[in-house]
């Protein structure tokens, strides 16, 4: 580890409290934020995040076959219309450097699926988790050592 980011955690509180306040808005459902988090942390290949969020959704009940599943999820059927589309989404706001990222295709077939307030949270829900894993990938902050809170 290069530098332990949680002794400056204070400098990070709004990064934590607008994290904190997406979950608890309760607007988006608890498994689509866990798959959401873990899908943007794939990408990034964080692995402290990867770690932490595989836990804390298997603590939540999500299925291991889900997770397992999670990088190809646009073959398999065991994700709802919803979670689609958040995964589109965050997929779509992490790569940047696509053909048109955030696509205005994407636009559309997210506002049948969820409220203006809804898509803020996804927005900065993915914003968030991306935050969190170039802070993890810079500080090479080591994965595997996680425990989630008992539930």
């Amino acid at each position: 580890m290069r530098f332990n980011i949680q002794r400056h955690y204070p400098a990070m509180q709004p990064l934590i409290d607008l994290g904190r306040a997406v979950h608890d808005a309760g607007r988006l459902e608890p498994a689509l934020i866990q798959l959401v988090l873990m899908r943007v942390s794939q990408i990034n290949g964080c692995a402290f995040c990867l770690d932490m969020h595989s836990k804390d959704a298997r603590a939540a009940g999500e299925t291991e076959q889900r997770l397992y599943l999670l990088p190809a999820w646009r073959e398999t059927k065991l994700y709802s219309e919803r979670e689609q589309v958040a995964l589109q989404w965050a997929e779509e706001l992490t790569e940047l450097a696509g053909a048109e990222p955030v696509s205005d295709a994407l636009y559309e077939k997210a506002k049948n699926v969820f409220s203006e307030q809804e898509l803020v949270d996804l927005t900065l829900l993915t914003v968030t988790i991306n935050s969190w894993n170039r802070i993890n990938i810079a500080a090479r902050t080591i994965g595997g050592y996680y425990k989630p809170a008992s539930h």
